[in-house]
């Protein structure tokens, strides 16, 4: 076994220990919705909730999306698709959702429609809790 002061000395700068168990007041969670004449939204939904937490030492950041009838009724399981740069992550870690993706013809498009908001949920990330931020902010 290493000693703690060893392993402290391997974390990089915006990381947390590979071993690091995130509570929940380390989850971060933003809503967030499309703006009328956006381009280049990556999501086949207009809202949702754009969240990160740190998960083997690295921010995760998600998509889930929030439809307000189906809360309020309780009908639907929260959806939510995996925001990664790594194309395999992307792709075969989002199969079962990747309907909440819209259209793309490549995996290189749809990065290029995600890397926005892969940036802006680990920003998410470094927020105090509870902060709201509204509108461009992140």
């Amino acid at each position: 076994m290493f000693p703690e002061a060893a392993l402290a000395m391997t974390i990089l700068a915006g990381e947390k220990g590979l071993l690091h168990f995130p509570s929940p007041h380390e989850v971060r969670f933003q809503p967030i919705e499309r703006a009328g004449n956006e381009t280049g939204w990556p999501f086949s939904v207009d809202k949702g909730h754009l969240t990160c937490v740190w998960s083997g030492g690295t921010p995760v950041v998600m998509f889930f999306a929030f439809d307000a009838e189906a809360v309020a009724e309780q009908v639907q399981e929260p959806r939510g698709v995996l925001l990664s740069a790594n194309p395999l992550e992307l792709t075969l870690g989002n199969i079962a959702t990747r309907d909440l993706f819209a259209p793309a013809a490549t995996v290189e498009e749809r990065l290029t429609t995600v890397a926005p908001f892969i940036d802006m949920g680990r920003r998410l990330c470094d927020q105090p809790a509870g902060e709201h931020l509204r509108g461009g902010e992140l």
